[in-house]
């Protein structure tokens, strides 16, 4: 529990590593195996051992067995959030960081109970770091976990930020400085600098202040002073590294350990100024979101994977114990290679960071990493040696000049392991090279073409590139629509959901053939934003299928399990009227996963966050004052048949934190749509844009019950099966007017498992709306006759008269086209069940149905 879980994440670090190219989320995954996985434990057991060290804490078993509930608390919520992360489960990802949360929570309570109980001396200050650190991890686990749900920028950016540095800065960053003021002398093995702990004290309260500023400032979009903040951390930063320096002079390393952790101190420094630098130069916040991958690696193998493995490389031995000749035994493998294996590390990382073609990168990629992957066998080769050395005889012969006899204690320094590693450093910087310009394929030109592309009116402008094979192109699109939200997906590259006035870089790399690109916000495609890249005259792919989007299995049937629950239901009860004669509702845009059919999820464009609009009750006469909020990613809008107004204002498309005001006076009845208007409006109505406005006839005489029901259309491009799985509609089926789904008030088939209620001789109102987009409707209740059709705003039939007077009749169903409203009456002679269904058969049988449940 103490060291192997570290070895453990260590090693998969590296085997993803190796087959990075087959693994979701590789480089998201390598970084977290090292820091959230390897560096995390080591930090969780090795803060706790110093904290009894320095406290003089008695080491009881009830402490133990609390340390041993942390640790493995932690290694479960670093294993959820491993596989919660890649296959994109939030509730996973959300579990596993309470798990871890939690873990850090009680480690840093269990080093304050210590701190508390514990009698006054020297470094306790290092105990308090360990504190600051546990309540940042917390505090950036927490950002983590909400980072994972929000995709988009300027969140995403600012989340991002906010979760890396108080990781970084905070949990790895205040652990390392709370242990370096004493541990690093014992690395050096000499003594410490008589300013440490004051130093250490006046540098705390310094760290903190700036990474406080650091993440308010983040959070809060303010990207100067986020630089501000990391100013400050870098001057605390600096005053407790002045303590590093009398110690370093006096004795410099002269083993693996005190290299390796002297090594990573100046990639730290180049993490916190590269930090500093990528906010300054970014326009936007998801400017820092494309330039944090490097960083990763400086953080990641630069600090954390050399701190783990210098300090391990030191603590193993001496814990294991054994005796100092033990203990030098354990040393020496520790040893071997200290020289080429840093430098293949340290300059190995130097050479990837440069801007390099991707050959010569990943050819320095392997030495760096078989740098780092030997200290996994060079450690069992140290256990087996103080095994070994245990196992000698009581009467060895003693030592000589502080020597064990036949133990070879090799030169850490070597100019021979300097040159071997430069000369596999540059092997590999040449192949990589030569690798590069072998023509596997189209060998690049070495020309790069840049494009600035602007997204407005539902087109690409310029909407074509023609570029020669091998050349390298970046599309910085600019979206210039002054209302809706557009993306730019092409060959597997896609910028992020840019807001009106955004712009992102597009980093196409080197071209080898022409593709078809599109935006991939539903509908925006069939509208004809679509952009071809051309090379060397070939024309582009043609016309991809579905949305560009991974997992797009829109060309599947769509199946329903019969045993599967709905949560709940929409309920059918037009509201009652009261009488307000001003009616003032607020309608909050939102783009949510909801379940539109039993088991079956689908991301849906809303008003109020349900299926379907509310529906309007009014009179002939009734002012109806509607603000439109646009919590949503696109623009939206919308347009109410029951008023008369000029569209051009009211019903305009709002961008996302948008709102407006839309007043109209009710001045005919009928059952009346609602809808967003934004283009393409097909794709808007389908993800659950529109209800119904009903508006009474002056003479419309009471009825016992009355239900509203709007049928329309559910086009899927998946069939999810959780909310996380949720994807937006399919604009290609919409535009095929090929549905998955058909279903009354936005969820198909929910009236079979809540039906509506009605007793024998109560008289029934249906009021019906086809919402569409497309299909017809023909509203049917099996076993009963309707004696009133009021359609489209007029009388048909009522009860048992038609418009000539003539008494005696019925109806069997009321025919709406889309848009089309109107409403229906029956009375039910005997109890029972009742299907409603539309008599378009196999649009019930996809979903338009439900039971009515009589009762005498």
């Amino acid at each position: 529990m103490r060291d192997y879980p570290s070895v453990f994440w260590l090693l998969a670090a590296v085997i993803v590593a190796l087959i990075h190219r087959w693994v979701p989320s590789s480089e998201w995954l390598m970084v977290h195996l090292v820091l959230l996985g390897a560096l995390s434990h080591a930090i969780m057991v090795w803060s706790y051992y110093f904290c009894e060290a320095l406290l003089r804490v008695a080491d009881g078993a009830s402490s133990r067995r609390g340390q041993s509930r942390r640790i493995g608390l932690l290694l479960i919520g670093a294993t959820v959030v491993f596989v919660g992360v890649p296959t994109d489960i939030w509730t996973l990802t959300l579990a596993g960081a309470t798990l871890v949360a939690v873990a850090v929570g009680w480690h840093g309570v269990a080093l304050w109970q210590m701190l508390r109980h514990a009698l006054p001396g020297r470094f306790r200050v290092s105990v308090r770091y360990y504190l600051a650190a546990a309540v940042s991890l917390v505090t950036g686990v927490t950002f983590g976990a909400i980072l994972a749900n929000v995709p988009s920028d300027p969140w995403h950016g600012r989340l991002l930020l906010a979760h890396t540095m108080a990781n970084l800065l905070g949990w790895v960053g205040f652990t390392i400085m709370g242990t370096l003021i004493t541990f690093w002398p014992t690395l050096l093995r000499t003594v410490m600098d008589a300013r440490a702990d004051r130093l250490a004290k006046q540098a705390l309260p310094v760290l903190i202040g700036g990474l406080v500023v650091l993440l308010t400032s983040a959070l809060s979009g303010l990207r100067p002073v986020a630089v501000v903040g990391l100013a400050i951390y870098l001057a605390g930063a600096i005053w407790w590294g002045r303590a590093l320096l009398h110690p370093l002079v006096k004795k410099p390393p002269r083993e693996f350990c005190s290299a390796s952790v002297g090594a990573a101190v100046p990639w730290a420094v180049v993490g916190l100024l590269w930090v500093g630098v990528l906010i300054l130069r970014s326009d936007d916040w998801s400017g820092i979101t494309a330039g944090f991958s490097p960083l990763a690696a400086v953080f990641a193998v630069g600090v954390g994977a050399q701190i783990l493995t210098g300090a391990l490389s030191y603590l193993i031995p001496s814990v294991l114990g054994g005796g100092p000749a033990a203990v030098r035994a354990t040393m020496v493998p520790f040893n071997r290679g200290t020289t080429v294996r840093l430098v293949l590390i340290n300059i190995g990382l130097a050479v990837f960071l440069l801007p390099l073609p991707a050959a010569v990168h990943i050819a320095v990629a392997i030495p760096g990493l078989a740098g780092l992957a030997s200290f996994l066998p060079l450690m069992f080769w140290g256990i087996g040696a103080n095994k070994r050395a245990r196992t000698e005889s009581a009467d060895a012969p003693p030592k000589t000049n502080g020597r064990s006899p036949g133990i070879e204690q090799p030169n850490p320094w070597s100019l021979r392991q300097l040159l071997a590693g430069l000369v596999v450093l540059a092997l590999a910087i040449a192949s990589g090279i030569a690798a590069d310009h072998v023509e596997f394929g189209p060998k690049p030109t070495g020309d790069l073409v840049e494009i600035t592309v602007s997204a407005n009116d539902m087109r690409f402008t310029p909407n074509q590139v023609q570029v020669d094979e091998g050349d390298r192109v970046i599309i910085t699109v600019v979206n210039d629509d002054p209302a809706t939200a557009h993306d730019l997906w092409i060959d597997g590259h896609s910028t992020s959901r840019l807001t009106p006035g955004q712009s992102e870089e597009l980093d196409l790399g080197v071209v080898t053939s022409s593709a078809e690109g599109w935006c991939t916000i539903a509908g925006h495609k069939q509208m004809g934003m679509t952009f071809d890249l051309i090379v060397g005259g070939q024309t582009a792919h043609g016309d991809h299928a579905g949305t560009g989007q991974p997992g797009d299995d829109s060309g599947q049937p769509v199946t329903i399990d019969p045993d599967a629950q709905l949560t709940g239901s929409v309920d059918p009860a037009l509201p009652a009227l009261d009488d307000e004669r001003v009616h003032q509702l607020t309608l909050t845009v939102t783009e949510v996963p909801l379940e539109v059919a039993p088991g079956i999820w689908q991301t849906r464009w809303t008003y109020n966050g349900s299926p379907v609009g509310p529906t309007l009750h009014g009179r002939v006469g009734d002012v109806f004052e509607i603000t439109l909020v646009n919590d949503g990613t696109i623009g939206h809008s919308i347009d109410f048949h029951a008023g008369e107004l000029a569209p051009d204002e009211p019903m305009r498309t709002i961008a996302p934190g948008e709102s407006l005001v839309y007043r109209f006076t009710a001045v005919r009845a009928g059952m009346w749509m609602y809808h967003c208007s934004s283009v393409p409006m097909s794709s808007h109505i389908a993800a659950g844009m529109h209800g119904a406005v009903v508006i009474e006839p002056d003479d419309l005489e009471p009825a016992d019950r009355s239900y509203a029901m709007v049928q329309s259309e559910i086009y899927l491009s998946s069939a999810a099966t959780t909310a996380d799985q949720a994807q937006e509609v399919n604009a290609d089926k919409i535009a095929a007017g090929d549905p998955d789904l058909m279903s009354f008030n936005g969820v198909a088939f929910q009236y079979d498992q809540f039906p509506l209620e009605a007793k024998v001789g109560e008289r029934i109102r249906f009021w019906v709306l086809d919402a569409g987009p497309n299909r017809a409707a023909s509203f049917h209740i099996v076993g009963g006759q309707f004696d009133t059709v009021y359609y489209e705003g007029a009388y048909h039939l009522k009860q048992g008269v038609d418009a000539f007077g003539q008494s005696g009749g019925g109806a069997q169903a009321l025919g709406l086209q889309p848009a089309q409203g109107g409403f229906v009456e029956i009375v039910f002679t005997e109890p029972g069940n009742y299907p409603i269904v539309t008599h378009a058969m196999s649009d019930a049988e996809a979903g338009a149905h439900g039971f009515v449940h009589v009762t005498a």
